[in-house]
């Protein structure tokens, strides 16, 4: 297969977010190295502290950055659970473009309030995130605005890889990665940095089990679409596969798993009790995966990714007294 973006791509990226963005810190907590056990040394990667509280203001700042003048000038659209229109109209703010960001009904209130604090429009239109995919695609035709779609851009993908870049940079000791899937933005940076810099690093995938499509894509090699989505991590609550992050996922990652709700939660509810992080359902989901690969990975060096932190209250409120 050709491989989507190249290390290249990965600098060019660096280049272009690095006046806007500092690194995000890397840290170790002896509490959490001890409650995952096995011997695992955990690295975490705190993505939690970005602006828009998610790793995905990287991808968003990139792709933004990589357009045309005139195009950015026109305007650019995407559809989101949150923390991808967030991180659009935060780029788009900073470097002058228009932003509309087209949510599900019913999405978050608070990221709803988030993407609008940043300057974007905000449409609600389709009953998921993938309906609401084809409604920015269509309005963004019927408005001349350009798509930047979460995860089939390649300007998305290489700005996602700077996150991996950073953590090999910082701790190139690290035996393995432990990335949490919606799209697989994030996995795919992963593997390109592991490819280019050290083939020896392993990366693991961990997905919902509510919402597996990537996973059962990758785990069978037959892609198919599914009706719903169902899990309290909504930004990885996606129900279909992607075209330029299904091919790499299924040539390069070591395993792939799939975690509960439950179990999610539980790695949400260790986090706070260990690092004092508040993080919402995706940003635990690597947490998770690894509690569920640990006899796999024991004795080594893994890192995994506080990808988000914007949690709403009421959810926050029902992982923290245990409630289903």
């Amino acid at each position: 297969m050709s491989w989507p973006i190249t290390i290249d791509d990965v600098r060019r990226a660096v280049e272009r977010i690095r006046p806007h963005l500092a690194r995000t810190a890397l840290r170790d907590y002896a509490p959490l190295d001890d409650a995952v056990g096995s011997g695992i040394r955990v690295v975490v990667k705190h993505e939690n502290h970005q602006p828009t509280n998610a790793f995905k203001v990287r991808n968003a700042l990139n792709a933004v950055a990589a357009l045309d003048e005139a195009v950015r000038k026109l305007g650019v659209i995407a559809a989101t659970r949150g923390n991808h229109g967030a991180g659009l109209a935060w780029a788009g703010a900073r470097l002058g473009a228009p932003v509309v960001v087209v949510v599900p009904r019913g999405n978050n209130p608070d990221k709803n309030a988030a993407i609008r604090g940043f300057g974007a429009e905000l449409i609600e239109a389709g009953a998921d995130y993938d309906e609401s995919v084809a409604a920015a695609d269509e309005l963004g035709r019927a408005r001349g605005l350009h798509l930047v779609h979460s995860t089939n851009d390649r300007d998305v993908l290489a700005g996602a890889a700077t996150l991996a870049l950073e953590i090999i940079e910082e701790a190139p000791a690290i035996e393995a990665m432990v990335i949490a899937v919606g799209g697989g933005s994030q996995a795919v940076g992963a593997l390109t940095i592991a490819r280019a810099l050290n083939p020896n690093l392993r990366v693991y995938a961990v997905q919902a089990a509510g919402a597996a499509a990537m996973h059962d894509a990758v785990t069978s090699g037959r892609p198919r679409t599914y009706e719903r989505a169902d899990t309290f991590a909504d930004g990885i609550a996606t129900r279909v596969p992607y075209e330029l992050s299904y091919p790499p996922l299924r040539e390069g990652l070591a395993g792939f798993v799939t975690v509960t709700d439950a179990e999610i939660a539980a790695a949400l509810r260790l986090l706070w009790s260990t690092t004092h992080q508040m993080v919402e359902g995706a940003g635990a989901a690597g947490l998770a995966g690894l509690l569920k690969l640990r006899e796999k990975l024991n004795g080594k060096r893994v890192a995994i990714v506080l990808s988000g932190g914007n949690i709403d209250l009421a959810t926050l409120r029902k992982v923290l007294s245990e409630e289903p």
